[in-house]
């Protein structure tokens, strides 16, 4: 039977990130994708001004009491960005509201990168999304958001040591796997993960690029829900995230020409070249 993902999340008409990726990436692996849209922007915030933005938290309950009436199931959530502490606690409600004993729930606590939140965000947010994450089953933060969740000093690069003491401490806010993304080891770059329940720590990487890429991260974050949800193992799951994530950035490198290469970091990486690659990903899943 066709498993289902609901996505919860902004949606930027342009600029790939959010929706925009979650919805084709999850489809590709075979999961029928629904969506709860927080907001509706022209583009994203990064690296674009002027941009329009519409507030749709309070549709967000009516929403859910529809789909309640109509008796849906979901077999995977998917949080990413949220505008508000508001929205936090409205998706916390969401969660009690559709969670089964089969639905995995994965959040990615969106808040910031570089070692900085995003605008608008504040401590209190943190705070917030702390709660949000005791009530999923895997979180994937990357190191800025893991700094924030944990409340300890940013750092760009860290040992594994450091790392897996991170991975635990993430755990013990309540959910049972945590995943890093953004770890550094050598001449590699990619995410490493913990699963609680059995002590056993997983780590995936591909060669390091130093170009920053708008909309990667919930590339990486899509995949995994996608792959989870299909029955992929944690440590596949991370590999199949991984992969996807970094083909991706691949492929836009050796199509950008130099002229447009100012234009990365805004618009995004080229994923739909290696949608097909993505498929052949999840043929591997047992």
């Amino acid at each position: 039977m066709l498993k289902r993902i609901v996505t919860i999340q902004d949606i930027s008409c342009f600029g790939k990130c959010s929706s925009t990726v979650a919805l084709p990436l999850i489809s590709a692996m075979g999961v029928e994708a629904a969506v709860i849209p927080t907001a509706v922007l022209s583009t994203h915030t990064s690296g674009f001004t002027g941009y329009t933005f519409r507030d749709l938290t309070a549709d967000i309950p009516q929403i859910a009491a529809h789909w309640k009436g109509l008796d849906l199931h979901f077999d995977g959530i998917y949080t990413g960005y949220l505008g508000s502490r508001e929205q936090v606690q409205i998706v916390a409600d969401f969660f009690d509201l559709f969670r089964k004993k089969d639905t995995t729930i994965v959040v990615d606590p969106v808040m910031g990168d570089g070692g900085k939140m995003y605008a608008g965000f504040t401590p209190d947010f943190a705070r917030e999304m702390r709660k949000l994450c005791a009530k999923a089953d895997v979180i994937a933060p990357n190191l800025t958001e893991v700094s924030l969740l944990l409340d300890v000093p940013y750092a760009e690069t860290c040992d594994m040591e450091q790392i897996h003491s991170y991975l635990k401490q993430l755990t013990e806010l309540g959910c049972r796997t945590a995943v890093i993304t953004g770890v550094r080891k050598g001449d590699g770059h990619g995410a490493a993960a913990y699963d609680s329940e059995t002590g056993k720590f997983y780590e995936s990487y591909r060669k390091h690029t130093p170009e920053r890429m708008h909309g990667t991260g919930d590339i990486f974050a899509s995949v995994l829900s996608g792959a989870l949800v299909r029955g992929a193992s944690i440590e596949q799951a991370l590999s199949i995230a991984v992969n996807f994530t970094a083909d991706t950035i691949e492929v836009t490198q050796a199509d950008y020409e130099d002229v447009h290469r100012e234009k990365l970091p805004c618009y995004s990486v080229e994923f739909e070249l290696c949608i097909g690659n993505l498929v052949n990903y999840v043929k591997e899943i047992q």
